[in-house]
């Protein structure tokens, strides 16, 4: 297993956000709530799902655009609170998001006594964007060559790779565990687990980035004992 290379390479591809801005503001919640429930899918996309992209290098308090201003600026830290847990990979679609967001925001303004409707100073925006894939030729077959390039790729294509692939929701949703896991990538079932849950974590995409960096620090350390070991026995 030791510098195993891959007969299918790992490809790199990035992805940048190309954005819209609908002329749809809301300055209450309620009002919020009526437009979160009209607007296009890829407005929601937008506030939820590339909230991500935009805060690739910090790691927010809350998930998503919604529950950022609610807090902020309607001064609700409970309903915040509540939209701010979500984490908008974890739905089969948008639209299923969509209706849980509708569902958690009509049931706090429904019987929440402590929720006047009141005006706000800074008015929610509603933006759509579309993602554009960016492949950067960039191949790599064995961990350590793997390990390098996740080191200095463009942001992009963590968000990509990680984010954007769990939306496939396919078993090993997460690009880099699929190849590590698969016979024709590395074969590395533990290491791809592992890979696998970082996009479950609540990190920033830099936190994703360096968590999978030190995952595959450990494997390759992991298989260094192993083949020095391998040497004192021989």
């Amino acid at each position: 297993m030791t510098n195993r290379s891959a007969a299918m390479p790992f490809r790199f591809v990035s992805c940048m956000e190309l954005r819209e801005v609908l002329g749809k503001r809301a300055m209450d919640e309620h009002r919020l709530l009526e437009l979160i429930e009209e607007v296009p899918a890829d407005s929601i996309y937008y506030h939820t799902h590339s909230y991500f992209l935009r805060h690739a290098y910090t790691q927010q308090l809350y998930s998503n655009d919604f529950a950022t201003w609610v807090v902020l600026y309607a001064q609700d830290r409970v309903l915040g609170e509540r939209l701010g847990v979500l984490d908008p990979f974890d739905f089969s679609d948008i639209e299923q998001l969509r209706d849980e967001i509708l569902r958690i925001m009509a049931d706090h303004l429904n019987h929440s006594t402590a929720v006047p409707r009141c005006v706000v100073s800074e008015p929610f925006e509603f933006i759509r964007s579309h993602i554009i894939e960016i492949p950067l030729g960039l191949e790599t077959k064995t961990l350590s060559e793997f390990h390098d390039a996740l080191a200095d790729v463009e942001v992009g294509a963590v968000y990509n790779h990680v984010c954007e692939a769990r939306m496939r929701k396919r078993l090993l949703s997460v690009d880099f565990a699929r190849w590590l896991s698969s016979e024709e990538g590395l074969g590395l079932q533990e290491l791809a687990l592992n890979v696998e849950c970082v996009g479950r974590l609540g990190l920033s995409l830099e936190g994703m980035r360096n968590k999978i960096l030190r995952l595959c620090d450990q494997e390759l350390a992991r298989q260094r004992g192993l083949h020095q070991s391998g040497d004192r026995d021989a």
